[in-house]
């Protein structure tokens, strides 16, 4: 069923919502669990698990009512406001996220390796990082100063892999395979902009089925690099930032194709009309966010 905005605004008063306290339990299970597993207790992975479980439970019950109240004619253009800015301020939430990661990899590179490998450094740097020089001549003379790190200061402790992904294979692949995925979600929204339900119905299957595509290479991408490269968690500074910021954003994927997913079931039945869309609109929004964290992936992680 295809609804317009409503005229006047539309507040859920009568019947309050237990989303939140759902989500909220969900959270402190997922999070106490990952605390005990990394603590090496065996309750840690039934918690975690439960915590996800409610989780996925609380995202399903609590867009299944907003979709119901989309269709059903409820959303005035004020609430479509403020789930504009709801996703915008989400997609920045995201943003900081990942710069987060990004500025733990540039600090490694900048500042630490170069300093525990002798190098002389700036005012700041030294500042940052007291001590290195001395750290690099006692205990570890040896160590050189190089990116990817494929020889740690202590390799009895970290094992280095040996060798890094090769930048213009998988990883270009997966480049192009996401740009393309960027154009082909425009040309859906395109589609339904102009009314025409076999081009959005048909830009969003080939999105899905660039995600997916995606996805699989980046497992293909993850088996070789533990199994032939030796490139783990566990092999230093290297490997810990190569699987945190790609494993993040491989999680980020995932969540956009089952979204992306959502959006082409609901546009099979009919709920959008060109001048009212925003779940759409969110949607690729959050793709294209998607897109553009793996170009600083590629150039910073994989080719730089």
């Amino acid at each position: 069923m295809k609804q317009k905005y409503q005229p006047v605004d539309y507040y859920l008063i009568a019947d309050p919502s237990y989303w939140p306290l759902f989500g909220s339990i969900g959270i402190f299970c997922s999070v106490l669990g990952l605390v005990n597993i990394l603590h090496d207790n065996t309750i840690g992975i039934y918690l975690a698990f439960v915590g996800v479980l409610l989780l996925a439970f609380t995202l399903a019950g609590w867009f299944g009512a907003v979709i119901k109240e989309s269709v059903s004619g409820l959303h005035s253009k004020r609430m479509d406001l403020t789930y504009r800015w709801g996703m915008l301020w989400f997609i920045v939430s995201e943003l900081a996220l990942f710069l987060v990661f990004f500025l733990a990899l540039f600090y490694t590179r900048i500042f630490t390796i170069p300093l525990l490998g002798g190098e002389p450094g700036t005012m700041l740097q030294d500042l940052l990082m007291a001590g290195s020089t001395y750290t690099h001549k006692l205990l570890w003379p040896n160590f050189q100063s190089t990116w990817p790190l494929l020889k740690n200061p202590n390799p009895t402790l970290f094992v280095a892999p040996k060798q890094v992904m090769d930048t213009w294979g998988i990883p270009a692949i997966n480049t192009f395979i996401l740009l393309s995925s960027a154009v082909t979600v425009t040309w859906a929204h395109w589609g339904l902009k102009k009314n025409r339900r076999w081009q959005l119905n048909l830009g969003l299957v080939a999105t899905v089925g660039l995600g997916l595509f995606f996805i699989s290479m980046q497992a293909h991408e993850y088996y070789l690099a533990c199994t032939e490269y030796g490139l783990t968690l566990g092999s230093g500074i290297y490997g810990t930032t190569f699987f945190m910021l790609t494993g993040l954003h491989a999680m980020h994927v995932t969540m956009g194709v089952i979204m992306l997913t959502t959006i082409l079931m609901r546009c099979i039945r009919g709920h959008f009309l060109p001048e009212h869309h925003f779940a759409f609109e969110a949607v690729s929004w959050y793709w294209h966010f998607v897109d553009v964290v793996w170009l600083f992936l590629f150039l910073f992680v994989y080719w730089l």
